[in-house]
């Protein structure tokens, strides 16, 4: 029998009050409880990414329905807002964190809001969250040259190893941007796997460094949010996310070429 699909939250910040950048991807501490409670309510089982990833490489056991709860860059409210709500019903997560907008000696000014320090990662780690990387900067890999997406993946990895004592081991492809030449990068840096967006229930057969994810939002309410858990209506709800998508990856796709064709006439 093939592995049930799974479904993979993508949040970002929980704020009560989050600025204009952050404002769309941010859940208010209020709907996080509330979808906390719904996870416990459904009979979801959370496990972290490295897990799942295990579980589905190498045949160990999984709960019978497991969730993973993800969190990405790095803001503040994942420990002031996210991780009692965590604590209270035991749930494990995972946070990737771009080493650059993390507050201390490495950050870069790039945070989009307020950002974790590294006393507060570690927090989160030590009640049981996998820190995963984000890359340093956030950008987007696949338009990177092939030095600069090395420095990105490794110099992420080293830090996150520095400051908590050891190697991460999974990935959350920024902006949910990936190739066949970032994804080989990712592996040959050393995570084990990989996050996208996709926004779609992860299955063993995307392989593991290619997950999907559903995007929790500010405005997902409490229905719409346990569709996402089982799996209904995703294509209609993502359906204008997925156009704009479409659309934009033939952009993307034309600046790489063109970037090409000026460096092979340089």
């Amino acid at each position: 029998m093939a592995e049930a699909p799974v479904p993979i939250l993508m949040y970002h910040s929980v704020a009560t009050a989050p600025n204009d950048a952050t404002r769309a991807l941010s859940v208010a501490p209020e709907a996080f409880a509330e979808q906390m409670a719904l996870v416990g309510d459904l009979g979801l089982t959370p496990i972290d990414t490295a897990d799942l990833a295990a579980g589905w490489r190498d045949g160990g056991p999984l709960p019978d329905r497991p969730v993973l709860i993800t969190f990405d860059d790095g803001y503040e409210g994942v420990h002031r807002h996210a991780l009692p709500v965590l604590a209270k019903h035991g749930f494990v997560s995972t946070l990737f964190v771009s080493t650059g907008w993390i507050r201390g000696a490495y950050d870069t000014g790039g945070g989009l809001d307020a950002m974790l320090d590294w006393d507060q990662v570690r927090e989160l780690a030590g009640t049981g969250c996998e820190i995963g990387g984000h890359s340093h900067t956030h950008p987007q890999l696949d338009q990177l040259e092939d030095d600069r997406l090395r420095t990105e993946l490794v110099r992420s990895r080293e830090i996150v190893t520095d400051e908590l004592g050891a190697p991460p081991a999974s990935f959350a492809y920024p902006y949910g941007y990936s190739s066949r030449r970032v994804r080989q990068a990712v592996r040959a840096a050393g995570y084990t796997q990989a996050l996208a967006v996709g926004n779609g229930l992860a299955r063993r057969r995307q392989g593991p460094f290619a997950l999907q994810r559903v995007t929790v939002r500010r405005s997902t309410d409490a229905a719409e949010f346990v569709r996402l858990l089982e799996g209904r209506s995703i294509a209609r709800n993502f359906a204008r996310d997925r156009a704009l998508t479409k659309g934009y990856a033939v952009l993307r796709r034309a600046r790489q070429v063109r970037r090409k064709a000026i460096r092979s006439r340089v």
